[in-house]
């Protein structure tokens, strides 16, 4: 019995095809743990776990992940209006997340990597990135010069012009570049530290969240890490 799925980049139904045979890596964007699951977590999670649970009665071997995000914006101003560490709220609405999908029948991913465990990652990328001239400083931050990618768009089906940076309301926009191009900028690195957070993202027009199959890192550092989360060793 063969898997048909929708693929975004192409835009059609294709057959799936796993990239090792017998072999499925998955990944699954999770939740940013500042406060409890509404309606559109819930139906991610039961949309993949359904997606998993056929992989596996087709024969293949899956291998399921899933982040959290621990460190950003919301979680600091939450632990800021309580009174307590960002960690503590994390690990609150990290706990609830865990009783919710227990609710719904949702067996738990293969591993959960949070932000606050890459950061080192994230910081070499970044600096990989203003180093080759993909990303520049303002204000404290990092922004991702998105003109740079060519296909920036493609997997979306937007076009730059048609985008404006901070569109998305996370987070304020006043950067001149981003003005100028009137373009979605990401922030890898996170809002200065005078604003007293490490990492964050700044996404464009509509955020989606999305699950992936046959997962391939773009850089091969990345994929080493990764690998180990899928398969607790490099392949």
């Amino acid at each position: 019995m063969t898997l048909i799925l929708y693929n975004t980049l192409s835009r059609r139904e294709e057959p799936f095809t796993p990239l090792i045979p017998g072999i499925v890596s998955m990944y699954c964007c999770g939740i940013t743990v500042y406060d409890y699951c509404h309606l559109g977590h819930a139906r991610t999670c039961v949309v993949w776990d359904v997606v998993r649970r056929y992989l596996e009665y087709l024969g293949y071997k899956v291998r399921y992940i899933q982040n959290f995000t621990d460190i950003d914006d919301k979680i600091l101003n939450r632990a800021k209006n309580e009174h307590t560490t960002m960690a503590a709220v994390a690990e609150k609405f990290i706990e609830a997340y865990f009783e919710d999908m227990a609710k719904l029948g949702v067996r738990p991913a293969d591993a959960y990597p949070r932000a606050t465990h890459t950061l080192d990652g994230i910081k070499r990328l970044v600096y990989e990135l203003e180093q080759k001239g993909y990303a520049y400083p303002s204000d404290g931050d990092v922004y991702y010069s998105v003109r740079r990618f060519s296909d920036y768009g493609k997997l979306s089906g937007r076009k730059l012009d048609d985008l404006q940076a901070g569109a998305s309301g996370r987070v304020e926009t006043d950067d001149p570049e981003a003005i100028k191009n009137k373009t979605p900028l990401i922030l890898p690195s996170g809002r200065g530290q005078n604003r007293g957070n490490l990492v964050g993202i700044l996404p464009g027009a509509k955020v989606v969240r999305a699950g992936i199959l046959n997962v391939r890192p773009w850089l091969k550092n990345n994929w080493e890490k990764l690998s180990i989360f899928m398969w607790g060793e490099v392949i």
